[in-house]
């Protein structure tokens, strides 16, 4: 009996917490579900998921189209309409959230943050009420830039390669669907309003930031990069060595380099790109000098080949060094940057000399 009347207590007491503080549940279950989608979401060039989006999409496109018609047809009766609006706002919702995650894993955040910023502030409003009841122009925004990000991702992969030509292809290939729709939908005036002008502004700001190099270079992404004081490919992959203590765990090797004469510093990186990719990034070295800023100290092309679940494996070293703070940048060949990391390069105390005792942590990859 004491069990059956806690149960019943304890439920309303969730029930109660929920209804009071309706907005922080909601918080947290989307950044729980955020989360768990970034690390459960499949590869960016399966063929699933590329088809998940596009029936996502032709979903939301059905259902928005017949909701511009409904607008000058005598009001009906039918059990669906009430779920229509919930079930674009939640297509819509999951797509964002995938966009999101595609362009978070691509981006060097230092750089993105400002497009990123404005996709997961659109994303969280999707789920407001507020937003929820606005009108079709709203819809169809959200819906232009799920096409837009769509093209963004999937052209690339088609084309195998990156570039200008490429993003303005994809960019034409997703304003093709609602742009179609738009200029042959009647009444003409309505169909501009609610969905050309919404497409137009959206691709604008595409352009935008893709023009000052904004835009995450979807669909590339560095899962790794670390520097190292040797780098070895080895039949059991390749053997990175480095001297930093366990402390710094946070580390990728040693971004607290300490030089000797005639050692290298070693960039080690992993890039990951759809099967049947190929293309050209740039390594850029860059030092920090005196009251100057970031200067560029050297550029270094590396050639890479998608495919590896993993990810495409390379490195570059450099002989000529000076103590400092110091940058290196991975970028596309039109100048979106991928990762970055950063390390500082002191010199070793002159007693040790070039040939003194060293320990050095060895680790396969």
């Amino acid at each position: 009996m004491t069990t059956a009347a806690e149960t019943p207590s304890s439920i309303e007491r969730i029930r109660l917490y929920c209804s009071r503080h309706e907005g922080r549940v909601a918080a947290a279950f989307f950044a729980a579900g955020f989360v768990f989608d970034m690390i459960t979401v499949g590869r960016i060039d399966s063929w699933a998921t590329i088809a998940q989006q596009a029936i996502y999409l032709g979903l939301i496109l059905a259902a928005l189209m017949q909701m511009f018609f409904d607008q000058y047809r005598p009001p009906r009766e039918r059990w669906y309409l009430k779920y229509r609006s919930p079930l674009v706002h939640f297509l819509l919702g999951a797509l964002l959230n995938l966009y999101a995650i595609f362009y978070f894993k691509s981006s060097s955040l230092l750089v993105s943050f400002g497009f990123l910023g404005v996709l997961i502030s659109l994303l969280l409003a999707n789920e407001l009420k507020r937003i929820k009841t606005l009108g079709l122009p709203v819809k169809f925004g959200l819906l232009s830039l799920c096409f837009l990000s769509f093209a963004a991702c999937v052209v690339p992969i088609a084309f195998g390669s990156m570039g200008v030509a490429v993003f303005l292809t994809s960019m034409l290939a997703g304003s093709v669907p609602l742009a179609a729709i738009g200029f042959a939908a009647h009444p003409k005036e309505a169909a501009r309003r609610q969905i050309l002008v919404p497409l137009g502004c959206v691709l604008i700001l595409f352009l935008a930031f893709y023009f000052f190099r904004l835009i995450p270079p979807v669909p590339l992404s560095i899962p790794f990069i670390g520097v190292y004081h040797n780098v070895e490919r080895t039949a059991a992959g390749y053997r990175l060595s480095h001297e930093r203590p366990a402390w710094r765990f946070w580390h990728n090797g040693d971004q607290s380099f300490v030089a000797r004469p005639g050692d290298r510093v070693y960039v080690y990186f992993r890039v990951f790109s759809p099967g049947r990719f190929s293309d050209e990034l740039q390594m850029r070295w860059h030092w920090k000098g005196p009251g100057r800023g970031w200067i560029l100290q050297d550029a270094i092309p590396i050639r890479i080949v998608g495919g590896r679940e993993q990810g495409f494996r390379g490195y570059a070293f450099k002989s000529k060094h000076q103590p400092g703070d110091w940058k290196v940048t991975i970028e596309t060949a039109d100048g979106r940057e991928i990762g970055r990391v950063y390390f500082t390069l002191e010199l070793a105390p002159e007693e040790l000399g070039p040939e003194g005792e060293r320990v050095f942590t060895t680790e396969i990859d």
